[in-house]
């Protein structure tokens, strides 16, 4: 097994290594703060995370749609609570050229009101509900905290949200389950680990009635959200006095839900999945499937041999409809071009050299666990196809391992502290269901409250530490990004 000491110790710098060397993002030279360009290597896993997300909401009657950047201020605060959430946030465009502008323009930092202002010319019956819009762009948040590579952004460039509408609450809070199902099934896909909570009433989503969130644990023992589902209720529909005909032919507002995946989810990917010598691709995703790296040794002889065995070998995989490159780069040592794609994270690697040539086989060499094995090319396609399949299962049942030791359940509030101090992920600690306790909890533990297990989960026996009282459930506390 590959080591991984690097990866968990020294997180922060092993990230942006990974980013540089990799070639997947660009960050801290454009000359805008927070905000990053994608490489074409790492655009191309972006673009297939993007298409494993639309292929998830397609399948489940979603329709894409595409809205303009812009948002009047007029619109954007015409759901108060949902304004008050992101003031202090947004980029506001003032000018068209030399001319001041009547109205400030927002660059999008999200699209609740946006969709629902569109709604409401669109939809007029409950024969059309339920609805489901998504679009994937970008957002703008004027983030004044430190912000970081993909994980803490000025400019989110892949922000996935999902818009239904639906004609009453119990349907709203059906979609409400299936996205989280949807989410399960994209992350499961990518074999990123998560925990699901509901958030606490101070930190769901402004305008919401509540918030789900999919966090997961990353290296370096801190907690990242990686999407979330919200129940907006009749909140923004109301205020933009928006209406349907129901089936009694009476009229009311109908319910809404949105849910959102950024650019994180690319981020978690190569996170969770990375050892010392770079980041490892889930074979599905990864741009580049298999690397042949001749090595070529002895005379002309030789060298004409291997070269016709790596045309072989490369037209047996592209037949079988493998995402295949040949680094026949002659200035390069075969070692160098070991480290170079380890560090991409490309599944399988296969060496060839004159006895591979003489006895039709290649060395293939799997990435997660560097171990090597002899293959006849007649058996080629079929094996990757076998070892495509142990990759991800090893890399999800070992990030699926990492973040379960990473959950501390305890009902001493000291345990807890020390735990979530040193950053070793999560504690779970029993609460009374009073959201002064949840405050004050905190506080003392100097970390961010992740809110409650979803579904919830019984904490009967067991007492707040804050107040005495019997606990109803258990609540989640960790440092955050």
């Amino acid at each position: 097994m590959v080591s991984r000491e690097r990866w968990e110790s020294n997180y922060p710098r092993w990230f942006d290594w990974v980013l540089e060397e990799a070639e997947i993002y660009d960050y801290g030279r454009y000359p805008v703060k927070g905000m990053g360009v994608w490489m074409p290597y790492g655009f191309q896993i972006r673009r297939r995370v993007v298409e494993l997300i639309r292929d998830a909401l397609d399948r489940r009657g979603h329709e894409e749609v595409l809205f303009p950047l812009l948002i009047p201020e007029t619109l954007l605060r015409v759901e108060k609570e949902h304004i008050k959430g992101f003031e202090d946030e947004v980029y506001w465009v003032t000018h068209g050229g030399l001319e001041p502008l009547d109205i400030k323009l927002a660059l999008r930092p999200t699209s609740e009101t946006s969709i629902t202002f569109m709604e409401n010319y669109w939809i007029k019956s409950y024969r059309q509900l339920p609805k489901k819009y998504y679009q994937i762009v970008s957002i703008f948040r004027y983030e004044t905290k430190a912000t970081r590579p993909m994980i803490r952004l000025r400019e989110v460039t892949t922000f996935k949200e999902a818009h239904t509408v639906h004609d009453s609450f119990e349907d709203s809070e059906r979609q409400v389950l299936e996205a989280i199902e949807a989410y399960k099934e994209i992350y499961d896909s990518l074999g990123i680990p998560y925990l699901i909570s509901k958030r606490p009433e101070w930190d769901k989503f402004p305008g919401a009635l509540y918030t789900i969130a999919f966090d997961t644990i990353m290296p370096d023992g801190r907690v990242l959200q990686i999407g979330t589902v919200h129940n907006l209720g009749q909140n923004f529909t109301k205020v933009f006095d928006f209406k349907i005909q129901l089936s009694d032919e009476s009229h009311d507002y109908p319910w809404q839900t949105s849910y959102g995946i950024s650019d994180r989810i690319v981020a978690t990917l190569i996170s969770v999945h990375g050892d010392d010598r770079g980041t490892v691709m889930i074979p599905s995703i990864a741009p580049i499937q298999v690397v042949i790296v001749p090595i070529p040794a002895g005379g002309d002889e030789d060298r004409v041999a291997v070269t016709r065995h790596v045309a072989r070998v490369l037209k047996v995989l592209e037949e079988a409809g493998l995402r295949v490159r040949v680094d026949d780069r002659e200035e390069v040592r075969p070692g160098a071009k070991f480290y170079y794609w380890e560090a991409r994270g490309v599944p399988v690697r296969l060496e060839i050299g004159p006895r591979e040539a003489r006895e039709d086989t290649v060395t293939l060499v799997r990435r997660d666990t560097l171990e090597k094995s002899i293959v006849p090319v007649e058996e080629l396609p079929s094996t990757i196809k076998r070892v495509f399949e142990e990759i991800y299962e090893n890399l999800k049942e070992r990030a699926w391992n990492y973040m379960r030791s990473r959950i501390k359940r305890t009902e001493n509030l000291g345990e807890a502290k020390e735990w979530v101090s040193q950053r070793r992920g999560v504690a779970e600690v029993p609460w009374c269901g009073n959201d002064e306790c949840a405050a004050r909890m905190e506080d003392e533990l100097e970390a961010k409250s992740l809110g409650t297990p979803w579904p919830r989960e019984d904490a009967t026996g067991s007492r707040c530490p804050i107040c005495g009282r019997d606990a109803v459930t258990w609540i989640r506390y960790a440092k955050t990004y």
